[in-house]
């Protein structure tokens, strides 16, 4: 019978050596109160704001601990990402400082952005290489470099000294508050984060509960510690892109099956719906990941009342081409944007009805698509219709249907949904 390996749990000696080795790099970043949100949970928020790194992310701190940390031989050598998000620019930057050649491996189609910001971080330092359609495409190609150039891959999360560099966040919480913690709610991506900081507070805050959250379209984590081992997911919604992983880390899995409290998934309607939330009424800058830890504050209520709570904001790179959508996204959620097929009688007049004898007095029509059939009776369209409270949906579809204009409702038939709008 095969021995089982040792299971790896990062040491506090080897954290605390992370801690001086990035402490030039990487900002002692702010634990700053939430009233607003101290307020409507009647609780102490806190926010551990890693979006203010330099890189906008938390990433620098387990890209530079592990490059930092590389022989002479293996630097000459130099190293190898795939990346297109955050944890490239963590790994430029710490080779632009470190002065060791990198090769960052992104998909074909990675937004030029994305590009020039890697490009910003990592000056003269670093390659970028577009390969493939997709990050698998990027990552194979970046291990065969490995391989046949004998460089070092820097992993974005199953890595020890990416785990102790992540890790260094929680000997930081835990020196900026004075009261005991009762929860700390981490964004669970590959698992890099939540295993480094559950493992200083399982030694030093034995009693907190850290909660791991994940979008609900890419559960990695929660489906591996329901059936008790690291499990690949077949496909996964790729919106929240710094937290969505179809498998978990091999070193990250039993940490975080150990250490964790509790996981829970966020629907990703709801992420979106924290974002222009923290932009609106906090003047927060988030990316889809860094909404994860406060989004999943609703869904714990009742158990946080009268507690001391940290959620940790991951990071803050959103693409503002993605405003559009995140704040669709959002409008779903909330039961105030619909849409319809409507059969339009083909006569003068249908649409002006429509407006006035079907519309609500605050309703807007926000997407049309109409084509006139000839020698049809009705003519359909596909209308997108924005609420303001989600109880005037039911009393809009019986105007609808005592008018003879409803079709159908598309928003519970995601196939013809999105083949439609």
């Amino acid at each position: 019978m095969e021995k089982e390996s040792k299971i790896y749990f990062p040491d506090i000696k080897d954290i605390r050596l992370a801690t001086e080795a990035i402490k030039e790099v990487s900002l002692v970043t702010p634990l700053s109160f939430g009233n607003r949100y101290s307020n409507k949970y009647d609780a102490k928020i806190f926010f551990k704001r890693e979006d203010l790194q330099q890189v906008r992310s938390y990433k620098i701190r387990g890209a530079f601990n592990k490059i930092s940390s590389l022989s002479e031989n293996e630097s000459k050598n130099g190293v190898v990402c795939a990346s297109a998000g955050n944890h490239a620019q963590g790994v430029a930057l710490s080779c632009k400082l470190l002065k060791i050649r990198g090769a960052i491996y992104m998909p074909t189609p990675t937004p030029n952005q994305k590009v020039e910001q890697v490009k910003m971080f990592g000056g003269e330092y670093i390659d970028i290489k577009l390969e493939g359609d997709t990050f698998d495409d990027a990552y194979h190609a970046a291990v065969i470099e490995c391989e046949q150039m004998e460089k070092v891959f820097i992993h974005p999360f199953d890595d020890k000294k990416v785990i102790e560099g992540q890790a260094t966040i929680g000997l930081e919480i835990i020196e900026q508050i004075k009261d005991p913690i009762d929860y700390v709610f981490i964004p669970v991506g590959g698992g890099g984060l939540a295993a480094g900081l559950s493992s200083v507070f399982k030694t030093l805050s034995p009693n907190t509960k850290i909660i791991g959250v994940e979008p609900e379209g890419a559960p990695s984590m929660s489906i591996s510690i329901k059936n008790n081992k690291n499990t690949t997911l077949d496909q996964i919604e790729k919106f929240v892109d710094g937290a969505a992983v179809k498998r978990v880390g091999n070193l990250t899995f039993p940490i975080c099956k150990e250490n964790l409290h509790e996981m829970i998934t966020v629907p990703e309607g709801k992420i979106c719906e924290t974002i222009l939330e923290l932009y609106n009424k906090d003047a927060i800058v988030v990316e889809p990941a860094g909404a994860l830890s406060i989004a999943a504050l609703d869904f714990y209520a009742e158990k946080i009342k009268g507690k001391n709570v940290v959620c940790l904001v991951s990071g803050s790179n959103n693409d503002i081409t993605r405003t559009s959508e995140i704040q669709e996204r959002a409008l779903l959620h909330a039961n105030l944007k619909h849409y319809f097929i409507v059969k339009f009688p083909q006569r003068a007049g249908a649409l002006k009805e429509f407006v006035v004898d079907i519309l609500g007095e605050n309703d807007d029509i926000t997407y049309f698509e109409y084509a006139k059939k000839t020698n049809r009776e009705n003519g359909t369209a596909v209308v997108g219709i924005q609420l303001k409270s989600p109880l005037d949906l039911e009393p809009l579809i019986d105007r609808m249907k005592v008018h003879n204009f409803y079709g159908d409702y598309l928003n519970d038939k995601p196939d013809l949904f999105h083949f439609l709008v």
